[in-house]
């Protein structure tokens, strides 16, 4: 077990919550609202898959929450409910995917120059990616680059290299910074899940807390 700070007793409920600093928690949100938005512009809203991608994006970032709630008194829940906000998030990645290659569009990789743009901005609200999704339509639009400079190309050439913009679709655009931000959020919950199962294996559950809170104060009885 890691020795607490400055030896100070062991609490039965030790400190939980605060998932809203979590970077799972607030790129997950992101993603939930980015989520919302697609759904309502770009599928059929009444749908399964509508429904079932918003309930997928909304139980990603209510799990963290109530996992994060729940390790004040039992690590197991938190692991649990961590699980399945991961889960719920792989089946969000999965529809995404779904989305483009059904409809012909292109599924991004990683070192993609808008992507590369998209990562750049760290966008924290919906409103950041929004902005990102105009500059990159309004740069094709006028033809020029990121930074206002005229592109030099042959007629009906599709720039993909350097600050240049593909001219591609909102929804294109939409559903890789969600497959990015969802990327991201799965990157880091398996890196927090892996940080749970540590801690439940070395320090156990509520009743092993118990057990040592009540021997300590036993111990310490004149």
């Amino acid at each position: 077990m890691m020795e607490r700070a400055m030896n100070e007793p062991e609490k039965l409920i030790p400190p939980h919550g605060g998932y809203r600093k979590l970077k799972s928690f607030q790129v997950a949100q992101l993603a939930y609202d980015v989520t919302v938005r697609f759904c309502d512009r770009y599928i059929e809203r009444r749908s399964r898959t509508h429904d079932q991608m918003v309930q997928a994006a909304r139980s990603g970032v209510q799990n963290i929450a109530e996992g994060s709630q729940a390790s004040g008194t039992s690590k197991k829940t938190e692991l649990k409910l961590t699980n399945v906000a991961r889960a719920s998030l792989e089946e969000l990645r999965l529809d995404y995917e779904d989305y483009l290659r059904q409809r012909g569009l292109a599924q991004w990789p990683p070192e993609h120059p808008a992507l590369m743009r998209f990562k750049a901005k760290r966008c924290a609200t919906l409103e950041q990616v929004r902005a990102w999704v105009e500059e990159e339509r309004n740069c094709a639009r006028t033809n020029t680059d990121t930074h206002g400079r005229p592109q030099k190309r042959p007629a009906g050439s599709v720039p993909v290299r350097g600050g240049q913009c593909q001219s591609v679709s909102s929804a294109e655009l939409v559903a890789n910074a969600a497959l990015s931000l969802l990327n991201l959020a799965c990157y880091l919950l398996d890196k927090q899940i892996a940080a749970q199962e540590e801690a439940f294996v070395e320090e156990g559950g509520f009743t092993e807390r118990l057990y040592r809170v009540r021997s300590a104060r036993r111990n310490t009885r004149p």
